[in-house]
């Protein structure tokens, strides 16, 4: 038998052997019989597979920015700071936990990865809504099941690593867009699904009684009026129940690609080796979070600039030290990215996107709260604006507030599409410039509303303003994956995206606190201005490194 044949008759029989388990050891996505007969089923499968458990998880993470709201109606007895501290530790270790979830899927294989990554998110669910059920439960309770919600945000990682290995390079675009467009779908559906799932005991007896609302509360059809009878422990039951058949789907329909995952040691091994490094990144977690936050919850030595930087490259250097066996080998072969400086082109070009539409969506509810709920009045004696005064006009932030991340993620797929046509960077190019503007223009909006006691007035104008911001985040971010794909080889390509990714997450922290802090000092629009100032700064990057005559790298 000549040496072709043996090749042929070699592959033919690793496929028939492969693909009836979890395990594929062939694939050649970009050959195209091979993509056609057999690659694009496959793949296809498992990107529908891992969009609903993405989502979920984007939804476990987030979920505070509404709960904590809904806490206040109710009269839980805790102060805005303590609350606040809720969505800050969600939104840092979500983002913090996405650095090791950059390279679960060639230690532990996608499948491994998606299901127990999944699964491991019941947990923070069905504690939050027992944690729920009493008035009476200690902060700390709520702070740990944030802390454990943090997952849900490092799935993103692991997820879009998994999707990009599946694919040729010629769709890269169009399938991570899909993936990160629907999954972020979970922003809205938290939005909508928990004060719906609220209303009502969906879960019978089993989730315990009902409190009464003492604030007037909102959804999307309008408002929920002070005295009515609300069930806000759902909003944790209602992800645990949806967790169910999604892990179970992902255990019997996802597959490890070996070619990208080699020697990840079987099932066992590999749940390990992400509890492992999962649990080393919760120390530094904690140590991080208890060095920055106000007491009494922390210490607050650490301003947020100082602690983010320190959390990042602590937890990449224990990560290497404290490596072992295969895993030190397969993470030492991972962390070359380092040293190609495309990763920290990227890196700050998915700032720009990703890192706006999350860090936006996390500040926009506090905005619209802050800025539209109250009339803002200036002192003519002593020439200091108060902003106490309530606005009987204001509209209502949790009416409103889901329109612009759905937006978003409904356009990624559409980034990612044009740009498999037309080239990644010249679309970044164009919606970089676009987010210079419309945050410039929202900074200037947020100047005349907040020095206005009719600030509604200026809302309309407010709103288009952000759903622009989040259509332009939602494009890049698919023009941004298309970049990616073209620039690194495919072993590369998904350590670059979890990576990236990871670090974009950071905007959930630092949107909702630069915004805050302005809001706090009476210039909100200094923190957009200071955004359109990255976007402009980003802009340059782009160009520099992509679209000038002479770049290293054109695309095109």
């Amino acid at each position: 038998m000549s040496t072709n044949k043996l090749r042929a008759a070699q592959a033919q029989a690793a496929t028939e052997k492969t693909y009836s388990g979890a395990d594929i050891a062939d694939w050649r996505p970009e050959d195209e019989r091979f993509w056609a007969t057999t690659g694009k089923a496959i793949a296809t499968r498992n990107l529908w597979i891992s969009i609903p458990n993405l989502l979920i998880g984007f939804a476990v993470w987030l979920m505070w920015g509404i709960i904590t709201v809904q806490m206040l109606n109710l009269g839980f007895p805790f102060t805005q700071a303590e609350l606040f501290t809720l969505t800050a530790i969600a939104g840092l270790m979500g983002a913090t936990f996405r650095i090791p979830a950059s390279f679960f899927i060639r230690l532990a294989g996608g499948r491994n990865t998606i299901f127990l990554t999944s699964t491991l998110l019941i947990v923070p669910a069905f504690i939050t809504g027992l944690a729920l059920q009493d008035k009476a439960t200690p902060l700390w309770v709520f702070q740990l099941c944030a802390f454990l919600s943090g997952i849900g945000g490092g799935n993103f990682a692991c997820s879009m690593s998994n999707i990009s290995g599946f694919y040729p390079k010629s769709q890269q675009g169009t399938a991570l867009g899909l993936n990160a467009g629907l999954g972020n779908f979970g922003v809205t559906t938290m939005q909508i699904l928990i004060p719906l799932a609220m209303t009502a005991a969906v879960f019978g007896s089993f989730a315990g009684g009902s409190m009464t609302l003492i604030k007037d509360s909102g959804w999307l059809l309008g408002k929920i009026v002070a005295g009515t009878e609300t069930y806000i422990q759902n909003a944790g039951f209602i992800w645990a129940a949806i967790l169910v058949p999604l892990v179970i789907a992902a255990w019997f329909g996802m597959n490890n690609l070996m070619p990208l995952s080699p020697n990840y040691g079987g099932t066992v091994a590999a749940f390990g080796k992400i509890l492992y490094l999962w649990g080393l990144t919760s120390i530094v977690g904690v140590v991080g979070l208890y060095l920055y936050l106000p007491a009494p919850t922390g210490l607050g030595l650490l301003n947020m600039w100082v602690a983010l930087p320190l959390i990042v490259v602590v937890t990449v250097l224990l990560m290497k030290l404290a490596a072992f066996g295969e895993m030190k080998a397969g993470i030492a072969k991972q962390y070359a990215i380092f040293s190609n400086k495309h990763t920290w082109s990227m890196t700050a070009l998915y700032i720009v996107t990703f890192g706006s539409f999350i860090g936006f969506s996390m500040a926009l509810p506090l905005s619209i709260t802050v800025i539209f709920g109250f009339q803002h009045v200036l002192d003519p004696a002593t020439g200091v604006w108060s902003h106490t005064l309530k606005n009987p006009n204001a509209p209502s932030a949790l009416t409103y507030a889901w329109i612009g991340p759905f937006v978003g993620a409904l356009i990624r797929p559409l980034g990612g599409w044009v740009s498999d046509k037309v080239g990644g960077s010249i679309v970044t190019q164009v919606i970089s410039a676009v987010m210079v503007f419309a945050s410039a223009a929202v900074g200037y909006v947020m100047l005349l509303a907040y020095q206005s006691q009719t600030p509604e007035q200026y809302f309309f104008i407010f709103m288009v303003l952000f759903v622009v911001l989040f259509a332009a985040s939602g494009i890049g971010n698919g023009s941004t994956f298309r970049t990616i794909g073209v620039i690194f080889d495919r072993q590369q390509a998904g350590p670059v995206l979890g990576w990236t990714s990871a670090i974009g997450a950071y905007g959930s922290f630092i949107a909702p606190v630069v915004i805050g802090q302005q809001i706090k000092a009476g210039s909100p629009e200094y923190a957009m201005y200071g955004f359109a100032v990255f976007y402009a700064i980003c802009l340059v990057i782009n160009w520099w490194f992509y679209l000038r005559k002479g770049a290293e790298i054109r695309n095109p």
